[in-house]
């Protein structure tokens, strides 16, 4: 069909191509891909997502148009099936289902059996001389077209349902229903249908079609698509629409419906993996209604049947050259494929699948890097319970998604995105079932249980898609959604208990359990040196502790970019010496509490510094307000007025009262809090101006770090201490406090006798250093750019306040496209560092260059840095596998532009 732009809207099966994703839909695409290949693949046509982004602009233009054309192709269809549409004898019945350019498992919506009515059930049932297939048929029908199309609600469909397979008996299922059960429900349906709508259920197929089609539109924009797309950064591409002669698995008992998968996609392992019900259709499979056969056991029913599947399955691996989800239908002993698509997996069967398909010269090192999703890396490092702990198992389910988590048992979607917004992070989200609009509640979750389905419902793909541990189709959790509990045998749970799943195993356990963390090995770890061959950007860890610095080294650091030396004052015993010297008032004071911090804070970097050896070490000075090592006034002031009325109570029975001292030293303390409180301490007294204003603490520091290299360099071990000054704005500020301090270094390094290498550099985060970087780097020798802060300063946003108050209403109306303290803003902020690199440069060529803000760890910010020319980035320890490999991607990308 052609537009006024002269754009084709609907195109055959025959006519597309797995190129033509993002016009035809994934599913689309590969429809015709595989009617190209030969495949037995019911007939059909796929009307574009272009055309869907038309509708939402001329919703009546675009239907009108529409019109003819897919009636044209409704012709075609008919002749290839042999049915005619609509006919009462020989009806040709179709599906209309959903396919985006890229895969969202459930979060659109499909009608299948369209085209039935009153009077083409009897002919379908004549036709097949299976009466109870035709009306089992026409009884989804109308159940899917009513909550898809006329937004009825399927609850209320079930209800009446449950209500006939109750009367059975207590675990009475769909199939347990004979021919006048099922014309009693749809009896019902089409009552509850006229009650909810006003008007009886429509009875011409041609109308049902293009009220089916609009509906698949319409469903690109439903609240869970859109929610999904924000979640996985998916563009707004629009959905096709692919209409397809029907296949029935729910003819009898030689027919069935199944999900294939050519690899485990739950663990990665080169086996054949799915699962598959007998007479029923595919929805009962994906909604969980009935758990599922293991593949396995297809060998034995149908067996000619399994090793055409098992051909077919290889034959579409090696075409994709990719792990496929493949959907089939099995109708009177004749296998249908319904569609193929690249698998979901999790993160450690994303990482088996591409190591091994490497070794199996299916794909190149390139591929296999490529097709890691990065941001999901993180979620490899899953945590397993301590097996040497004592646990007590409620019951077992189905492993659909590994890792352990502990959390808090919530029964409602809506109340776990609640409780989300409000920060608690642990919530295991417990269902029956989950459906597509449970996206919100899932994505709220860290893990998530369900009493029905299998490893391909619902439930078990989305948590396997956000990398959460699930146990699905644990049949001995009672779940109780009305009094918000679940019941195994006698032990009640109910809302708000603690419960650890563990979605490597299966088992639901009671209460919080020790965990482990993981660890990298095997295939992880082939992979991560993979991308080491390929990327140019460095990585570094942002630790502050030996553990971190232990951690970073494990997880493959090349050297630390950010070591927070306020963290080391923080600690509990050290805390009150920080605080004498801080309530210091001469400078002699001052310098007694700061001896007392000296061999602390070089202990700290010497073990830094051995765990490191050889490999450069960053180190920031004193950065925050010193008013943050003091206790809230608040605080300080009901300390102060408790004192106060102890000590009149005292007077009253002495005349001079012991506690006279400790007012005196709080009224201090206040006096001193009041002074360095700041009305805005983010721009007040911190960083470099700390330590123009006392110098001591910057000196003892520096002293710390260079006495801590000097005596490891005397044992022999190699030493890179970098000397960060953070907050500097101005060359005069940074020539000041580096000449002081390069005089302390110098004088121990002599002391000491060594060689040694290290350097001065600065943190950028002040927009004025980015502005004037040729001067800064006159003396800096290297750049780190703290984009938290740059992020804050450009933007004018204190991030507290913003994230707390303004910025998700900003992400809301779309604003802003991103949280910037989280991705980075390339616009602006990243204009900032582009310039500060190209000025640096300039005037010191070997300057060297980072990042060492959160953005250090975030994929899209790490291209960025790989494309300004950054020497490396810093990064959280457990960040470092998902920046070695977002720096392969983004060397990859580059040799291929």
């Amino acid at each position: 069909m052609t537009t006024t732009e002269n754009k084709k809207f609907v195109y055959d099966f025959s006519e597309g191509n797995k190129d033509l994703k993002n016009l035809l839909g994934g599913k689309g695409a590969n429809l015709a891909e595989m009617t190209k290949l030969g495949l037995r693949i019911p007939p059909g046509f796929t009307i574009t997502t272009e055309a869907c982004l038309q509708y939402f602009v001329h919703p009546k233009k675009v239907m009108k148009e529409l019109t003819p054309n897919v009636m044209d192709y409704l012709k075609t269809l008919e002749q290839n099936t042999g049915k005619k549409f609509g006919d009462n004898k020989n009806p040709l019945l179709v599906s209309v289902r959903s396919g985006a350019p890229m895969s969202m498992p459930g979060m659109m919506d499909t009608v299948l059996n369209l085209g039935m009515n009153d009077e083409s059930v009897l002919g379908l049932s004549e036709q097949t001389d299976n009466p109870r297939f035709a009306y089992d048929s026409y009884r989804r029908f109308i159940q899917m077209f009513g909550d898809v199309v006329m937004a009825i609600g399927d609850e209320k469909f079930e209800r009446i349902l449950n209500k006939y397979k109750r009367a059975i008996g207590r675990n009475a299922q769909d199939t347990d229903l004979e021919m006048t059960d099922l014309q009693k429900v749809i009896a019902d349906y089409k009552a509850l249908y006229e009650k909810e709508i006003g008007s009886p259920f429509p009875q011409d197929p041609v109308k049902q079609l293009f009220l089916a089609i609009e509906a698949v539109f319409k469903s690109w924009n439903n609240r869970r698509a859109i929610t999904y797309r924000k979640i996985n950064n998916i563009p707004d591409f629009g959905t096709a629409v692919n209409i397809q002669a029907m296949v029935f698995g729910n003819k009898g008992w030689n027919s069935a419906t199944g999900v294939a998968f050519t690899r485990d996609p739950s663990t990665g392992d080169n086996r054949k993996f799915g699962e598959y019900l007998t007479n029923a259709q595919g929805e009962d499979v994906v909604a969980g209604i009935r758990t599922p056969k293991k593949l396995i056991e297809l060998r034995d029913e149908f067996p000619k049947i399994y090793d055409q599947l098992l051909t077919t399955m290889e034959k579409l691996e090696k075409h994709y050259r990719d792990m496929q989800d493949i959907e089939f239908t099995i109708e009177d002993g004749k296998l249908n494929i319904l569609q193929t698509r690249n698998g979901k997996r999790t993160p450690s069967a994303a990482v088996k699948i591409a190591v091994d398909m490497v070794k199996e010269g299916l794909i190149s090192k390139e591929e296999a890097i490529m097709s890691i999703d990065p941001k999901k890396v993180a979620k490899l490092l899953f945590k397993s319970i301590d097996e040497n702990s004592i646990v007590h198992v409620l019951a077992h389910g189905i492993n659909a998604s590994p890792g352990a988590v502990s959390g808090k048992v919530i029964f409602d979607s809506d109340r776990a995105e609640e409780l989300a917004n409000q920060g608690q992070q642990d919530i295991i989200l417990a269902r029956p079932q989950t459906k597509p609009e449970d996206v919100h509640g899932l994505y709220a979750a860290c893990g998530v249980l369900t009493q029905f389905g299998g490893k391909t419902s619902h439930a078990a793909v989305v948590a396997r898609g956000m990398g959460k541990p699930a146990v699905v189709g644990a049949q001995d959790v009672e779940i109780d959604e009305e009094n918000r509990e679940f019941r195994v045998a006698e032990m009640v749970v109910s809302e708000g208990d603690w419960i650890t799943i563990d979605g490597t195993t299966g088992r639901i356990i009671e209460g919080k359990v020790p965990l482990i963390e993981p660890e990298i090995k095997g295939e992880f770890l082939e992979l991560l040196e993979i991308a080491d061959e390929m990327k140019i950007l460095g990585v570094r860890a942002n630790a502050d502790t030996p553990t971190d610095a232990r951690k970073a080294i494990e997880f493959g650091a090349e050297g630390i970019g950010l070591t927070r030396t306020e963290h080391m004052f923080m600690a509990q015993e050290r805390l009150p010496v920080v605080q004498k010297m801080i309530i210091a008032r001469t400078k002699e004071d001052r310098q007694d509490a700061l001896d007392k911090i000296l061999p602390m804070q070089k202990a700290d970097f010497t073990e830094i510094f051995k765990i490191m050896e050889g490999k450069p070490v960053t180190i920031r000075l004193l950065d925050p307000p010193l008013h943050e090592f003091l206790p809230e006034l608040s605080t300080v002031l009901l300390e102060n007025q408790e004192l106060k009325m102890t000590n009149a109570l005292s007077r009253s029975l002495l005349e001079t009262s012991p506690l006279d001292n400790e007012i005196k030293k709080k009224k201090k303390v206040i006096a001193l809090i009041r002074s360095l409180s700041e009305e805005n301490p983010m721009m007040g007294l911190r960083g470099c101006r700390l330590g123009i204003v006392w110098p001591e603490i910057n000196e003892m520091q520096v002293k710390a770090i260079f006495q801590a290299a000097c005596e490891l360099k005397l044992k022999g071990i190699d030493v890179i201490p970098e000397v960060m000054i953070p907050l500097v704005g101005m060359l005069s500020e940074l020539q000041l406090v580096k000449a002081q301090l390069m005089e302390v270094a110098m004088d121990t390094i002599q002391s000491y006798g060594v060689d040694l290498e290290y350097k001065f550099g600065t943190m950028i985060e002040i927009p004025r250093a980015a502005l004037t970087a040729d001067q800064i780097a006159i003396e800096a020798e290297f750049f780190s750019f703290g984009t938290n802060d740059l992020t804050q300063m450009t933007y004018g946003f204190s991030r507290d306040d913003a994230e707390g108050k303004f910025l998700p209403i900003y992400l809301n109306k779309e604003i802003l496209e991103n949280n910037p303290f989280e991705i980075l803003d390339q616009e602006g902020v990243g204009k900032l560092m582009k310039m500060a690199i190209e000025l640096g440069k300039k005037t010191r060529p070997e300057l060297k260059t980072g990042i060492c803000g959160e953005h250090g760890g975030e994929p899209s910010s790490i291209k960025f840095a790989h494309s300004i020319g950054l020497n490396y980035v810093s990064c959280s320890p457990f960040r470092i596998p998902v920046a070695r490999i977002a720096a392969a991607q983004a060397a990859i990308e580059e040799s291929k532009k």
